[in-house]
Order: C-alpha cells, then sequence, then structure tokens
C-alpha cells in the first residue's frame, strides 16, 4: 500500500507539472501541526499527537466556457491523530460506508506514521450569461449562519472545529440568475451510502438566493428518495436571513420531515446570531443560538452525523481581538444549556511572514461532575455521557503554509 501511495503521488506531480504548461493553475494549504491532550477517566493520562496535512488545488479554464477543478488531501499521522483516524475505521466498518472525510481504507502504514490520500474535489463547471452548470465531486453550500448551519445539511459543521475541511459530494447543481441579485438553483446528489445502487436515499432540491444592499435570503427544500425498509421519504425546508444593520443578524432554520417521526418537532434546527464590531472593527463580538432538534440536521442522528449535537439548546459567544495586521486572538465558549456543560476555548493567530501562520489553541470541556464529584456528566465535559473516557485539556499548535 505504501508504494501504491508513492507511486501515485509522483505520478500526480508529474502530470501536474505537464499540465501546469498548459494554463492548469496550482494552489494550496500545508498544514504541521503538533497536539497535547490530559486524558480523563480511563485514557492516559497523557497524550500527544502529530499530523501532516496538505490541500492541493488545481484549476484549468477551459476556453471561455468551462472549468476544471480538483482538489486531493494528503496525510500523514501519529500518536493520538493517528488513534483518532483508527476510531473512524471503526466506524466506518460498523456503517459499511464513510460519513465524511478521509475513507480510513486508503491509510497505509509506516514504522511510526499512517498516511492516506483522498480525492476531495473533482467537478467541472460550464458557464454562460444566464446559467451556470456544475457536476461532480463538488460541495453544495446553503445557509448564511456563522456557527452551527443548520441548513447546510450536507455539510454537519463542529464549533470545536472551525476549520475543518467543508465537504464534498457527488452531485450537480444548474444556476439560473434573472438578474444580478438573484439566483435559482436546482441540484441533486447521490446517496450517503455509495453502494446504494437502486437509489435509496438519492436526494433532489432547489433553493433561491435573493439579495439587498443591507439584506440577503435563502430559501431551500430538498427531498431525499426512501431507503430501504422506509415506505416515505424525507422532506427538508429551510430558511436563512442574513441583515447587516447596526447588528450582524443572522437566522438560519432547516425542518426535516420524516412521516416515521412520532414527535414532528423533533425536526427542527433552528439557530439565530448577532455580531458587532468596536473600536474600528479590532474587537468582533459573536454570539449565537441554536436550537437542535432529536432528529433535525445538526443532531447526533442514528449515527449519520458524528458532528452532530445530542442535546436540545446550545449557545456559543466569542470575541476576537486584533492587536495589528499580522496578530489576533481569540476567546469562546460553547455551552450546552440542558446538561450545563461547557467547553472554553482560547486561540491565538499570528503571521509570521506572507503565506505563513502559526496558530494556537487550547480547549478546556468543563460540567458539573468535575466541580462536585456528583455524576452530573455533561455532552460538552471531559467524560460525555455513556464514554468512560475524554480530555481534561486539549492544547493544538499548528503553522500554516499557503501557496
Amino acid at each position: 500500500m505504501k508504494k501504491r501511495i508513492l507511486f501515485f503521488a509522483l505520478t500526480l506531480f508529474a502530470i501536474s507539472g505537464s499540465l501546469a504548461a498548459q494554463g492548469l493553475t496550482f494552489s494550496g494549504i500545508l498544514d504541521s501541526s503538533v497536539s497535547l491532550r490530559a486524558g480523563a477517566g480511563d485514557a492516559p493520562a497523557f497524550m500527544f499527537g502529530v499530523e501532516e496535512y496538505a490541500n492541493l488545488r488545481m484549476q484549468a479554464k477551459i476556453r471561455d466556457k468551462a472549468m476544471f477543478y480538483g482538489a486531493l488531501n494528503l496525510i500523514a499521522a501519529a500518536g493520538d491523530s493517528a488513534q483518532a483516524i483508527a476510531q473512524m475505521e471503526a466506524l466506518t466498518k460498523a456503517r459499511g460506508y464513510a460519513p465524511f472525510g478521509i475513507s480510513p481504507s486508503s491509510f497505509a502504514g509506516g514504522e511510526n506514521f499512517i498516511a492516506g490520500i483522498e480525492l476531495e474535489r473533482l467537478y467541472l463547471r460550464l458557464y454562460g450569461e444566464y446559467l451556470d452548470f456544475d457536476g461532480g465531486l463538488l460541495r453544495l453550500p446553503f445557509g448564511y449562519g456563522q456557527v452551527w448551519g443548520p441548513s447546510d445539511f450536507l455539510n454537519p459543521r463542529n464549533p470545536l472545529i472551525p476549520d475543518a475541511r467543508p465537504r464534498a459530494v457527488l452531485g450537480a447543481g444548474l444556476s439560473w440568475y434573472p438578474e444580478d441579485t438573484l439566483k435559482l438553483l436546482g441540484f441533486g446528489a447521490a446517496p450517503k451510502n455509495p453502494f446504494a445502487s437502486g437509489g435509496e436515499g438519492g436526494l433532489v432540491g432547489v433553493s433561491m438566493d435573493k439579495h439587498w444592499n443591507k439584506a440577503s435570503l435563502q430559501l431551500l427544500y430538498a427531498f431525499e428518495s426512501p431507503k430501504p425498509g422506509s415506505d416515505r421519504g424525507i422532506h427538508r425546508a429551510g430558511m436563512s436571513v442574513k441583515a447587516d444593520l447596526i447588528l450582524g443578524l443572522v437566522t438560519d432554520l432547516l425542518y426535516t420531515y420524516n412521516d416515521e417521526v412520532e414527535n414532528k418537532l423533533d425536526g427542527l434546527s433552528f439557530s439565530m446570531g448577532a455580531d458587532y464590531s468596536f473600536f474600528d472593527g479590532d474587537l468582533i463580538v459573536l454570539a449565537e443560538y441554536l436550537y437542535n432538534g432529536k432528529t433535525s440536521s445538526t443532531a447526533f442522528n442514528s449515527g449519520e452525523n458524528i458532528f452532530g449535537r445530542l442535546n436540545e439548546q446550545y449557545l456559543y459567544t466569542g470575541l476576537t481581538w486584533r492587536f495589528n495586521d499580522f496578530t489576533n486572538a481569540g476567546a469562546a465558549m460553547l455551552f450546552c444549556i440542558d446538561d450545563i456543560s461547557f467547553t472554553p476555548i482560547l486561540s491565538l493567530n499570528h503571521d509570521l511572514f506572507q503565506g505563513a501562520t502559526l496558530t494556537v489553541s487550547a480547549q478546556i470541556p468543563m460540567d458539573r461532575d468535575l466541580f462536585n464529584d456528583d455524576g452530573n456528566r455533561g455532552e460538552l465535559g471531559p467524560i460525555p455521557p455513556g464514554g468512560t473516557s475524554g480530555t481534561y485539556f486539549n492544547l493544538n499548535a499548528k503553522l500554516r503554509l499557503r501557496f
């Protein structure tokens, strides 16, 4: 497997060097990360992880009517970072398919690391004066939410990993622009389970985006075809609004209707937030609330959304202070209202030189049991309910190079 990965990488760069002379352009990022964690419960008292990650992007213009886009992820990991990949492999085997990200079956072991390659994007865009068509392995983003993103149901978010690469789907979209401020989109995507050859779980939908000087509105509808053992499919309808008034306001909601779910309110995911800047933009304050139904787009829904939440009500608050053009610091709090658990997040970003950024972040999970030792463990605490191990403290340092 290692030889195959090396051969693939060498072949890719050989081909890219040839195509570059024909107008293919490249860009990307390289992340070098080290993490340290203090384990809780059955976890080791001290854990470390090392990860080298690269995202390589390419695009080429085809005459005046088309564009080609592609992207690859390369990764090598050891220690705690490799353990996280091993856990994903077990989850993949249990489900029969990978829910997101790199398929663990593509990883090969080295003497002190594991490594893998993932195809992240591969699609074609045909464009005209009023119509655009995108088809292939691409991202279909929805909604204006900054933290939770209920409408962005094809790309589940985790506020604890805000810089995670957005997930792609195999699908297509046809965009029509009747006017400069209006976009109508029809889209479709293959089932989550790639082996569903009968089309069970396939997705089709439509959306509308309308923009004004101080506000934007998006309306969304999607239908997911019935899966084996189900008589009816799943309907999703949503709305997202943002407005730039005295405050920056955002509302994002998506309702998932499944006839087999008894409590219909469980299908609602709703977020509402605001942001404001002080001192000529040097200080930015953000807050966003989430109501999370048990079968909604942001829920831990039957194991399909591993970024999903377990409880109903959450609050995110954060502030960012810009010291100068090169350095900023942030402090945020992710709070679960239902079980009174929370995770403070501290971060520092510094541009070492153009194209190079050093980021240091720390997360400290807390709940009532941590302070009172009374068994009231929370979802965002050191040891979440139902588990026997977790983390008291998580420190991560990352050097990012852009090219």
